[in-house]
């Protein structure tokens, strides 16, 4: 592969990961510069690693995860989708509430991270039959999913901002229907 093909591979893998930054810029009350470096590495890093898994899996775990990453992907994002729509209408509290902060929403974001990153593994499995340096590809595929995130939380903040609660349930859909287009896809593929 190209050195171009690589960088548009790498932004390529990062606008799941862009998209739901989007909803975490949205829904996360004033976040500071350490909150945004914060989350965007944990999407970076995430990024990183399953390319990393998928192309160690090689063709041994090739049929397994084709057969049932759409699958996966489809329920995690959904399932996260409707709890943001759930807490946006019926949640008192503000966005920044407690599903925001501490343990809970590390974990989120960490499930929001693994669910954006399936499809990386998937891609991580075919490189293991190219002629690519897997670690430099891993590594411009988790920059690039950083440097997206982090603009993704940004864009997010002011897209909220004028939403409010709003704009977590804009955010919730989105999330469904990442889901829904990664199952369809494939669906598609198969048919």
């Amino acid at each position: 592969m190209s050195t171009y093909a690589l960088i548009v591979l790498a932004f390529a893998m990062s606008m799941d990961a862009f998209a739901a930054s989007i909803v975490k810029g949205a829904v996360i009350n004033k976040p500071n510069a350490l909150k945004i470096i914060k989350i965007a590495l944990i999407f970076g890093i995430v990024e990183t690693i399953t390319p990393l898994i998928g192309w160690a899996g090689g063709r041994m775990a090739q049929k397994f995860i084709s057969d049932w990453d759409h699958w996966i992907a489809f329920v995690l994002l959904s399932a996260l989708g409707c709890k943001m729509i759930y807490g946006a209408l019926f949640q008192q509290n503000e966005p920044d509430c407690k599903a925001q902060s501490g343990k809970y929403g590390f974990l989120m974001i960490v499930a929001t991270a693994v669910a954006t990153s399936i499809d990386s593994m998937v891609v991580g499995i075919s490189l293991a039959f190219l002629n690519v340096n897997i670690i430099a590809t891993a590594l411009l595929i988790g920059m690039a999913t950083t440097l997206m995130s982090a603009l993704g939380i940004v864009l997010g903040r002011l897209f909220g901002k004028a939403m409010g609660k709003r704009a977590e349930i804009l955010g919730g859909i989105v999330l469904i229907l990442i889901g829904s287009s990664i199952l369809i896809e494939h669906l598609e593929l198969l048919a």
